[in-house]
C-alpha cells in the first residue's frame, strides 16, 4: 500500500517526499558505491518523488558507465536519493530508506530486501549477499 514518506539527508539540508509501498522489494545491491555507503533502496516512480529542498546543496556523482545519478548533501554527505535511468524499472529515484522519518526499527525489520549483484551488472541474486 503506498504511502506517503518524509526523509531528509543527516543535517536536514536536503529534505524530500516519496509515495512509497514498503511491503514491496527493496535493494540492497554489491555495487562498488552500494557497499561503501551502505545504501537501501525503496523505488519510487517520478512522479512519486518530490524533492523539498537542498537542491542548490546536492553534489552529483556519475561513475562507469553514468547510467545513474548518485546525489549527496554537500554539508553532511548523506546519500537520501539517488536517480536510476536505466533500470528495468524505466527512470525511477532509489530512495535511501535509511532517511525516511517515522519508519520504526519493527517496521524496518520486516521490509522485504533483494539483493542484486550490480557488480556484475545483473539484477540476480549475487553469489555471496548474506552480508548486503
Amino acid at each position: 500500500m503506498l504511502k506517503t514518506y518524509k526523509g531528509s539527508c543527516h543535517c536536514g539540508a536536503v529534505r524530500f517526499e516519496a509515495d512509497l509501498d514498503l511491503t514491496q522489494p527493496t535493494f540492497r545491491c554489491n555495487c562498488s558505491i552500494c557497499r561503501r555507503t551502505r545504501q537501501w533502496a525503496a523505488v519510487a516512480m517520478p512522479d512519486r518523488f518530490r524533492l523539498l529542498s537542498g537542491e542548490d546543496g546536492l553534489v552529483e556523482y556519475l561513475f562507469n558507465r553514468k547510467k545513474n545519478q548518485h546525489f549527496f548533501c554537500r554539508t553532511c554527505g548523506v546519500r537520501a536519493f539517488g536517480v536510476g535511468n536505466e533500470t528495468p524499472f524505466g527512470k525511477m529515484y532509489g530512495v535511501n530508506i535509511g532517511c525516511l522519518e517515522g519508519v520504526s526499527e519493527e517496521e524496518l525489520s520486516k521490509i522485504p530486501v533483494t539483493r542484486v549483484d550490480g557488480m556484475h551488472d545483473r539484477m540476480e541474486e549475487p553469489e555471496f549477499g548474506s552480508h548486503l
